[in-house]
């Protein structure tokens, strides 16, 4: 997901056309230079450090996302990031989102464009299907596949599936862009029937001269 990431529906957050796919007033810092905390504003009141984290990872906030965001740790996989940017969605941390997407993170941020950029859905939950956490046995990329869930003007819940590209650099991942937005193609285990071979309707007669036309 990107900062402009948008699902097929109401226009959704992360949009695969401007940014990736599931951003942000300040510059970021230098390359090798810790960036400043995100201000506690940019963190949901409603979320303490005690609360399961919106990610659906299973720990708190306080254990999972949270240092993420407030950058006092870096995402130890990509998965991790993935998680950190749906709960960056969910919490509106529009930093964040600007500085952990290639599209945007050498970019200077302006939190008020960030948030022009991004859709104020109202996520509901992540699920991650698939994490690669290498790609052609190079460790410093990865792919994570997930679906997340936000709800529609009709307050029904809306799937935005995504297989991401990942990549790290200085040790820390970053999110580069969407492999596949929506559901794997599938592939059919049927063996495929040849023109002249016994047509699979039992006619009796060959594919060809049957079924086929």
């Amino acid at each position: 997901m990107t900062q402009s990431d948008t699902p097929d529906t109401p226009a959704a957050p992360d949009t695969p056309a401007a940014s990736g796919t599931l951003a942000a007033s300040a510059t970021p810092a230098a390359p090798g230079t810790p960036a400043a905390p995100a201000a506690p504003a940019a963190l949901s009141a409603d979320i303490t450090s005690e609360a399961p984290c919106p990610c659906g990872s299973g720990k708190t906030f306080g254990q999972c996302c949270q240092p993420v965001l407030l950058r006092t740790r870096p995402a130890a996989t990509a998965e991790a990031l993935m998680r950190s940017r749906f709960t960056a969605h969910v919490v509106r941390d529009y930093k964040h989102l600007h500085l952990t997407y290639a599209g945007t993170a050498k970019k200077p941020y302006v939190e008020d464009i960030a948030k022009e950029n991004t859709y104020d859905l109202r996520w509901t939950r992540l699920e991650i299907h698939s994490h690669e956490p290498s790609v052609n046995g190079n460790p410093d990329n990865a792919i994570v596949e997930f679906t997340a869930y936000f709800l529609d003007n009709d307050k029904n819940e809306r799937p935005l599936q995504e297989k991401s590209a990942f990549t790290r650099t200085g040790g820390e991942w970053i999110y580069t862009r969407p492999l596949r937005t929506g559901p794997a193609p599938k592939v059919s285990a049927a063996p495929k029937v040849g023109r002249n071979d016994p047509c699979p309707c039992g006619s009796g007669k060959k594919y060809k001269h049957c079924c086929m036309k």
